[in-house]
Formats: structure tokens, C-alpha cells, sequence
């Protein structure tokens, strides 16, 4: 049984993840809100921004790797889409990078690291 390709960072296929959930938000402009009658007017400016929350539990040498994207200023990232279950490309950068040892192995550890993705 083969495995759907979740994330795909600058042509690097990541591991399978222990978590994946996309979000979708608008922005909307400061015009918008609620009007003087009562009624909510929104002024949206861009739909259907991608945000990413995901972890994985990985080897010494994948959290190297994980560590080394979350200093870069933007990622091409390939990501499943849940609304039309395919890859969808786009430029994302990782906010909120946690590393965390689960157990020590004569490898370096297995870890779990977690990020956010969030589309520019």
C-alpha cells in the first residue's frame, strides 16, 4: 500500500507525518465590519490562504534537515490539498518550530518536531 505525499519542501519529499491540518482564512481589508444598521460587511482582499499545522517523529538527521528549512526566508512547498486531494504548489515559510527528544537511541534520538506553514 503506498503512502500519499503530504508535504514536498524544494523538491524534497518529506517523511509521512503524525499530524497533518489545513486551514484556509481570508483576509479581509480594515473597511470591512459591522455597518451602522447592524450589518457585518466584509471586504475580503484574498481567499483561501493556506496555513499548515504538522509534526512528525523523526531520526537525528531528518531533524538537521527540518531545522536547516526553518531558517530559510521562504520555501517552495508542494502540499496535499484537502478540497481537491492533489498537490497544490506554493511559497510558505515555518513559524513556530518545536523540537522535542522522545528517546534517546544510540543514533541521536528519535524526535518529534512540529511547525507551522503558512503561505505568503
Amino acid at each position: 500500500m503506498a503512502f500519499i505525499q503530504y508535504l514536498v519542501f524544494d523538491g524534497m519529499n518529506l517523511p509521512l507525518p503524525d499530524s497533518y491540518e489545513v486551514e484556509l482564512e481570508d483576509v479581509e481589508a480594515d473597511s470591512g465590519g459591522e455597518t451602522e444598521a447592524g450589518t457585518i460587511q466584509r471586504d475580503v482582499v484574498r481567499m483561501g490562504v493556506v496555513t499548515i499545522q504538522v509534526s512528525f517523529s523523526v531520526s537525528a538527521k531528518w531533524l538537521q534537515l527540518l531545522s536547516q528549512f526553518k531558517n530559510q526566508a521562504q520555501i517552495a512547498v508542494k502540499y496535499f490539498d484537502t478540497n481537491s486531494l492533489e498537490l497544490k504548489e506554493t511559497l510558505m515559510y515555518i513559524q513556530g518550530f518545536k523540537s522535542k527528544l522522545e528517546k534517546d537511541t544510540s543514533y541521536k534520538g528519535l524526535w518529534t518536531v512540529s511547525f507551522t506553514l503558512k503561505e505568503f
